[in-house]
């Protein structure tokens, strides 16, 4: 997996996202409103924890979209033949915050966090 900030202004931040196949993103959520936009690639699979909410997503160059935030655990998973690559306009409530923070493993599995953890 190779991550990429390709601009910060304020409260914008641009940034590359490039899985070979089989690779995945961390565990995450998803802070704030984001606009994607699909360089190349054929398949992701957005897995959740707890295990059980899989989402398919055919994806295919030019594809754009918006998100929503979102705080369930989940992440992408390049399950195409090819490389992915996006490139994603995230919307931050706060300049200098982070769009998708990784996931605690107490959060990722639905676990109370341990007094004094991380």
């Amino acid at each position: 997996m190779r991550r990429e900030i390709i601009s910060r202004h304020g409260n914008l931040l641009v940034r590359r996202l490039v899985l070979e196949p089989g690779e995945a993103t961390p565990l995450h959520t998803d802070e704030c409103r984001r606009f994607t936009v699909v360089v190349q690639g054929q398949h992701l699979r957005i897995e959740t924890e707890p295990p059980g909410r899989e989402i398919d997503v055919a994806t295919q160059s030019g594809l754009a979209g918006w998100d929503e935030p979102d705080r369930r655990v989940h992440r992408a998973v390049n399950v195409g033949a090819g490389t992915y690559e996006e490139v994603v306009m995230f919307f931050l409530d706060e300049a200098g915050s982070e769009p998708q923070p990784e996931a605690s493993p107490a959060r990722a599995t639905g676990l109370p966090a341990e007094p004094g953890g991380r």
